[in-house]
């Protein structure tokens, strides 16, 4: 009993020691805080006054339980946007400043973590650990500080690494109508990058919360989400959030690529982000412009996509590469937020749902997609098996709309006719079933040479299956060069095709 007395005093002792270091060491510093009130509120959008010297974008706690971002700020009134607890504001209620601006946590501890805009968990797995915090707003990397785009950032999807090549730092818009596979082919692009070094950020903006469980799920079977933050927004989100996600989530991006990593970010979608920023607008009552939207409407896009490029060795040498995601409607591009997107970014990859009918997936439309930079990031072993493949397709597309007239072909038309139908179905590609940069050239090497001419068309997939099993086991050492960025040699060219010429047309027996 006695020990337990001395070790119980020696215990308090310590305490009483450290509480009398902390007094002693305290000074108190006197301070002026100016308090606000609500003046009006509506549609999560508040009207405050009394509050002075707010900063732009500065939070704001409203009510104790409510938090703002500073949107408007006049010398009368400071129109504040609600982003979570706006259900208890009411008109009166007490609003302060915090002295910081809206930013998140930033770190290796959001990789496999579901957030939203400010960084809370969705995903019950405890608090985010964070290395540092960053502004959801920051300026874009000066012009003198990038590099040019010279390395590809690989899909995995044949119709867009050969034909729509993206590069690391580029921004690659995807765009068609609702329930076109958008969605589809940006996780394919993250799926593709595992084991990579590419990290990867997917935003969602206003989307359904039903919708973005099964793309956390889609991550989480192929192993893609150990290397991935989800950032999420849903329908159910005020407007705020919706509009702050996306800042969030490049923020994020932001800070890996300042390491000199490689990083990848979607935004899922920008159509909705537009909606959301010309609500609050209207709600603001900033006057509408085209569409009911507000006047700077193109400067929050581009502002935001300006900010993934690829930056200079002696800044790190990171890239991020945007792949924004906009919804058109009735297959009209030339709407007012999709051209405004297209001119933003570096190309487009055009969804069309005819194709999608049709079943050609993924349903890219070649003639109305486009990238401006990543034919310079693409291989060399490309350029030998891809440069006509375009044109041969183009050409295509056109002779068999013509030849449904019942017109009598010529041979010449014929053959063109077939090849075409060959190549729309090698294109072709089932969802998560990414191939590797050597077996794309593989093929195409092979569709290029006349190998699957002769082939039944509806078993060509089952042709490509065996084929790439048969060289990926045998020509090893040219998949290897073709990673490197080698040229390929004719002789190599003749050995991979005899090689899948022998897997499709050796005699039985």
């Amino acid at each position: 009993m006695s020990d337990d007395r001395s070790i119980l005093s020696r215990a308090l002792g310590r305490a009483t020691r450290a509480v009398d270091s902390a007094a002693s060491g305290f000074r108190f510093r006197p301070g002026m805080e100016r308090y606000g009130s609500v003046a009006s509120i509506g549609s999560g959008v508040a009207r405050i006054k009394g509050l002075s010297g707010v900063m732009a974008d500065e939070l704001l706690e409203v009510g104790g339980s409510a938090t703002g971002m500073a949107l408007d700020v006049d010398h009368a009134l400071t129109g504040a946007v609600l982003l979570r607890g706006g259900e208890t504001v009411q008109a009166g209620t007490e609003a302060r400043r915090t002295g910081r601006v809206a930013d998140v946590p930033v770190g290796e501890g959001l990789l496999g973590r579901v957030v939203d805009a400010l960084g809370a968990p969705l995903d019950g797995r405890g608090p985010v650990r964070e290395d540092a915090r960053l502004p959801v707003e920051r300026p874009a990397p000066p012009i003198m500080d990038r590099d040019p785009v010279q390395v590809p950032m690989q899909t995995g999807l044949k119709v867009v690494d050969a034909l729509i090549p993206v590069g690391r730092g580029q921004r690659e818009l995807i765009l068609g109508d609702r329930q076109t596979g958008k969605t589809s082919i940006a996780l394919d692009t993250i799926i593709n990058q595992r084991g990579r070094g590419v990290i990867c950020v997917y935003c969602a903006i206003g989307k359904r919360g039903s919708s973005v469980g099964k793309v956390v799920q889609e991550l989480r079977e192929n192993d893609a989400l150990e290397y991935t933050t989800v950032v999420v927004s849903t329908e159910e989100d005020a407007a705020g959030m919706q509009f702050l996600a996306p800042y969030a989530a490049t923020s994020m991006a932001e800070y890996f690529m300042e390491q000199g990593r490689d990083t990848l970010i979607v935004y899922d979608d920008l159509t909705r982000h537009a909606r959301a920023y010309r609500e609050l607008s209207l709600l603001l009552r900033r006057p509408p412009g085209r569409e009911a939207f507000p006047g700077d409407i193109f400067y929050i896009h581009s502002r935001l996509l300006e900010r993934s490029t690829h930056l200079k060795q002696e800044h790190g040498g990171g890239s991020l590469t945007a792949l924004p995601v906009v919804e058109t409607e009735a297959q009209n591009l030339s709407a007012y937020i999709p051209t405004n997107l297209i001119s933003i970014t570096d190309g487009q990859i055009y969804l069309s749902p005819i194709l999608f009918r049709k079943g050609i997936l993924p349903a890219v439309d070649v003639g109305k997609s486009v990238s401006r930079v990543g034919g310079k990031t693409q291989l060399r072993a490309y350029r030998a098996v891809a440069g006509d493949l375009r044109l041969t397709y183009s050409q295509f597309e056109e002779l068999e709309v013509f030849s449904r007239f019942g017109t009598r072909l010529d041979d010449d038309t014929r053959q063109k006719i077939e090849r075409g139908r060959r190549v729309r179905e090698i294109l072709k590609q089932p969802r998560s079933s990414p191939l590797t940069a050597a077996q794309q050239v593989f093929i195409l090497l092979a569709l290029g040479r006349g190998v699957f001419d002769g082939r039944s068309v509806e078993g060509l997939a089952e042709d490509q299956g065996a084929i790439l099993e048969r060289l990926d086991e045998s020509l090893a050492e040219l998949a290897e060069a073709v990673l490197r960025g080698d040229n390929l040699e004719e002789a190599d060219m003749r050995r991979i095709v005899d090689e899948a010429r022998a897997v499709l047309w050796e005699p039985e027996g």
